[in-house]
């Protein structure tokens, strides 16, 4: 069975940091445009961030820019997203997603990947 498994959510108290994992399984996602979304309840799913295959091309939402990273090990076939300085308002799901190849404008959006996780819970606590 393909796919992407997300793992590294949990709660935390504002200020604080998490590292997500998406790690891939029943094929290889080493080659694919990988990015990062969220969904909080009762909001649209949310571009967060994006890493091309060979990560030379990284995009973020400009709000997490400076407190999100994201990376990747494609020997591990693995993504990551660094999160610091958490808020309140980062809470919701977060899941990856993996794409073969998406243009710069379609890296944003939720209908420029094909291949989803089935997300991962963070919280938040003020």
């Amino acid at each position: 069975q393909v796919q992407l498994v997300e793992s590294g959510g949990g709660l935390v108290q504002a200020g604080g940091s998490l590292r997500l994992s998406c790690a891939a399984s029943g094929r290889s996602f080493s080659s694919y445009v990988k990015g990062w979304f969220r969904q909080a309840p009762g909001k649209e799913r949310e571009f967060v961030a994006a890493i091309s295959w060979s990560g030379n091309r990284i995009k973020y939402a400009d709000s997490v820019k400076g407190r999100f990273t994201i990376s990747r090990d494609n020997a591990k076939d693995t993504v990551y997203l660094q999160m610091n300085s958490l808020k309140a308002e980062d809470t919701a799901v977060y899941s990856c997603a993996a794409v073969v190849f998406t243009s710069d404008p379609n890296a944003v959006l939720p209908e420029g990947y094909n291949y989803w996780g089935q997300g991962t819970q963070v919280t938040v606590s003020s």
